[in-house]
Parts: C-alpha cells; sequence; structure tokens
C-alpha cells in the first residue's frame, strides 16, 4: 500500500499540471461523486466523463473527485461538478456514502455520492482538467463502468423515483415551457410504468402549480398541445402554508 502512494505522489508531481486537486490540500479517503441525470428525446439519461488519469484512465466514470480540506461537502460537489463538466448551478441532493473495502483500488477511499439534474439543452459540455470528454449515455445503453459507479446510479435512480412523487423536481428536467405529453412522459420514464393520462393531468391541474401559456407546440400544426410552465413561485407560496405535493 505504501509503495502504491508513493506512486500515486511522482506521478501528481509529475503531472501536476493535469490534477483538478493538490495532494495537500485534499482529504485523500473522501470523494465526490456525482450522478448527473438528463431527459432528451423521451430517455432519461445519464451524464458520464472520461478518465483522463488512473486508476481507469480512459474508462467512462461518474463526474467525481476529492474534497479540500478547506471545503464544506456542498461545495466541494459544485466545484467538482463544474471543473469536471462545465456544468454548474443545478439541483443537487446527497444519495449515500459508499464505504466497501475495496471499492477503490489504490487505497481507501469513502465517496459521499450525490443526483444532480439539468435539462441537456441548457448546457454545453466542457471536458474538465481531469477527463478528456463529457457524454449524455441513456439510462440503458451505460457503458462499462469502474470501481462501484454502477451501484452507485442504481440508488441515485431510486432515490430519484421516491423524490419526484413528493417533490416537483421533476421540472427541473424539463425545459422551461413544456406540454402535458411531455411532463407525463417524462414522470413514466422516471417511474419505470405507464400512468393514467386523466388522473395524472387532474392531479397536477388541481395542485395550481402549472402557468398555461397561450403558445402552443411547433411542428404539430393539426393537434398542437398547449404550452405550460411550472410556476415556482406559487409552489413556494402554497409550501409555506402547509401545502404538501404528492402524486
Amino acid at each position: 500500500m505504501i509503495y502504491i502512494y508513493f506512486k500515486y505522489l511522482i506521478y501528481i508531481h509529475n503531472h501536476g499540471q493535469q490534477m483538478s486537486h493538490i495532494l495537500k490540500e485534499i482529504i485523500k479517503n473522501i470523494s465526490i461523486d456525482c450522478v448527473i441525470f438528463g431527459f432528451e428525446k423521451q430517455c432519461l439519461e445519464v451524464l458520464l466523463v472520461k478518465r483522463a488519469i488512473n486508476p481507469s484512465k480512459g474508462q467512462w466514470a461518474l463526474p467525481g473527485g476529492f474534497i479540500k480540506k478547506s471545503e464544506l461537502i456542498e461545495h466541494a460537489t459544485e466545484r467538482i461538478l463544474y471543473e469536471t463538466t462545465g456544468v454548474k448551478g443545478i439541483y443537487l441532493e446527497e444519495v449515500a456514502i459508499f464505504d466497501k473495502v475495496h471499492r477503490y483500488p489504490t487505497w481507501r477511499v469513502f465517496t459521499i455520492a450525490h443526483f444532480a439534474l439539468v435539462s441537456p439543452e441548457f448546457y454545453s459540455l466542457t471536458p474538465g482538467v481531469d477527463t478528456t470528454a463529457v457524454k449524455w449515455f441513456k439510462l440503458n445503453e451505460l457503458p462499462r463502468l469502474p470501481f462501484d459507479h454502477k451501484d452507485i446510479i442504481e440508488l441515485s435512480l431510486s432515490k430519484l423515483r421516491t423524490r419526484v412523487m413528493y417533490r416537483p423536481i421533476g421540472f427541473e428536467l424539463l425545459p422551461e415551457k413544456f406540454t402535458l405529453p411531455q411532463l407525463q412522459k417524462l414522470y413514466e420514464v422516471i417511474l419505470g410504468k405507464k400512468l393514467d393520462k386523466r388522473n395524472f393531468r387532474k392531479k397536477l391541474l388541481n395542485m395550481n402549480l402549472l402557468k398555461k401559456l397561450k403558445e402552443k407546440e411547433e411542428g404539430n400544426k393539426t393537434r398542437a398541445a398547449h404550452l405550460y410552465k411550472f410556476d415556482k413561485n406559487n409552489y413556494n407560496k402554497l409550501k409555506d402554508k402547509g401545502f404538501i405535493f404528492e402524486l
């Protein structure tokens, strides 16, 4: 173990310009890994980065990195996401701590997993200093992943499925303006099941969280659906009065 760690120190010294951190600044056995979910073309997607450094150099993996000694977890998560993908200012939620003894090959590392929600159309992705590429993958077409990243994705998806039933976080995955069919399809994809059209719309419209616009979707002249917006201000007012979002 000491020999492996010494080799790592030499690697950092020789390739310092490629690292997103300086070893003396980090807590070397606590990291952050992020599952970034997106929704495009009626598919749930996950954002992966191609690793530029070992271990698992050249493999697609979750965006992640080590926490600096001077950082809070929230700030570390935001920094790591921006440095590895160019994404910032998105919905983030902690999932769990992954602590298998041999999850990281060189030494014992605990990782604090988060999931994030983003509409892919709003972000131009940029590879970071520890990555050579950034790409969206369909959830059912993921490549082979290193470490325990598959387990992290599965638990994050499970938590997302629970959250969307009790908090309106699903709107984070949609464009600003959307149709009711788009909204229903999003929930069906996340939950992995068909929803009754009438009941779904009735529940959501009765909550007074959707603002109907005069505009209609483009590209469908005969039966164009109305566009809607999520009314975040009204949601916050209702929540302050004790309103509970529940589907």
